[in-house]
Order: C-alpha cells, then structure tokens, then sequence
C-alpha cells in the first residue's frame, strides 16, 4: 500500500517530493468530506489534506515500529528517516502563524484557511505530528469555535460559508452536510487529542463530552447515536438516526477514558 502512495496511483495520489501526500483531481471528492451535488463539489480539498498526512505519517511510523520488531535494520532506518522529512515538512507548510492552527489543506501555494476539525488528527492518532504546546492551540480553537454537546462542527460559525442548520431538498442539505454541521463520531478523535495534550488533567474533560452525548442516546432512535446534528442550538438530530462510527466512537471513548 505504501510503496503504491509512493510512486502514485489514481485520481493523481501521489507522495510529493516533501514526503507530503496528495491527492485529488478537479471535479472529485477523495476525503470523508465527499459531498457533491451534480457537479457541484460542495467542499473541494484537492492537495494536500491535513487528516489525509496525519495518517500517513502515522503508516510510516507504524512501518517503522514493525521493521524494528522484525530487526529488518534496513526497512527500520527507511521509515525513521522518512518519517522524519514527513514531519518536518508538515509542520513547515501546515501550521497557520497567524492563527495558531492547521491549515485544512494545502494546494501548491494555496492554504486553505477554513477552521475545520480535520486537524485534530494530527494530534489524537497513535503518533501526534504536533508538540503539546501547539496542540493546546489547536484545541483551544477547536473548543472555542468546533465544540458542541454532540461533536465537532464541521465549519466554524466565524466562516462566510457556515451552514446553521442541515435541512431542505439535497442541494440544501449536502450544501450544509460539511459546512457547520455537527459530526458526532469526532468525539473519539476529540478525546485521544485531549488525552494527548493534557495526560492525567484531560479525564474531567473527556468525562464532559461523554456526559453531554448522554441525553441524545433516548431521543432520536432510543439507545443509538445519530449521524450528525445542526450547527446551532438546540442542536436537533439529523442524518441516519442511528449511525455506527457514531455508536462505535462514543464506546470507544467510554470504556478507554471512564
């Protein structure tokens, strides 16, 4: 799979020469934020998407780790070295100095601005690509403008294209899917990063986010966790009523943190 990203495959995947991976092509939606009406791409991400190198950053350390285990020497010192340019160039082009956080993606010259919760990936995997004193930034913003009793905001309420509420015919409603809608299987992703950034302190907070999903699990379809929830209070369900990356995550962080 590596060596395939590496010497490139469809819909122009490729590893750039700064051990970054791109992907993407006019017209086309690769990334979890796939909305298209037509031929309308609601949320084009073609370049370099944040959530995207965090994983690959993460697959070539974990490459690392089992060359190691295998005292494959060779294998070991490839993927440590490569890790490292992958790093560097990450927290090179991606950190927003005038903001404090991630740039969504990035396309050449082009840096996507737009506060979105992809970037908490880069600090909740197994192999955070962010120091902790960044990723408290990172949080801090998250919090501020992402964070509701259900999940992330896709889009935060400061953006021009911000969508409120999920609702209308489907040009409405995937206008809105990933542009300020609530996303309540990021919870998980939100807790590994507080656990990352805070250590012991982030037990209270991660208790937070579970104690709010709680009163939603009787509401829409009773004992389950709905697929996403509109931007704004009182935060109605909406999408599938009972959605299983939703289900799993909350689980998830439920027997990991309480």
């Amino acid at each position: 799979i590596i060596e395939w990203h590496e010497k490139g495959t469809r819909y122009n995947i490729h590893e750039d020469i700064d051990g970054l991976l791109y992907s993407g092509e006019d017209g086309v939606q690769l990334t979890w934020m796939d909305a298209k009406v037509g031929d309308w791409v609601v949320t084009p991400r073609k370049g370099k998407a944040v959530e995207i190198n965090s994983l690959w950053f993460n697959v070539i350390k974990i490459m690392e780790f089992f060359a190691g285990e295998l005292s494959n020497t060779d294998d070991a010192d490839y993927y440590k070295n490569k890790s490292k340019i992958t790093r560097k160039s990450f927290n090179e082009q991606f950190w927003n100095n005038n903001g404090d956080y991630l740039f969504d993606h990035i396309d050449n010259e082009y840096k996507d601005t737009s506060v979105r919760p992809n970037q908490i990936f880069a600090l909740s995997l197994p192999f955070p690509l962010l120091n902790k004193e960044k990723g408290k930034k990172v949080i801090n913003l998250i919090k501020h403008e992402l964070l509701t009793p259900y999940g992330l905001r896709s889009l935060s309420p400061k953006d021009a294209n911000y969508k409120n509420v999920y609702q209308g015919d489907q040009y409405s409603r995937d206008g809105a899917y990933h542009q300020g809608t609530v996303w309540s299987w990021l919870i998980g992703a939100y807790a590994d990063a507080l656990n990352y950034v805070y250590g012991v302190k982030a037990k209270s907070k991660i208790q937070k986010v579970i104690l709010d999903m709680i009163p939603h699990i009787p509401d829409a379809c009773v004992g389950t966790i709905s697929e996403i929830f509109d931007g704004d209070e009182p935060y109605k369900a909406k999408g599938a009523a009972a959605q299983a990356w939703s289900i799993a995550e909350f689980l998830r962080v439920f027997k990991k943190y309480i």
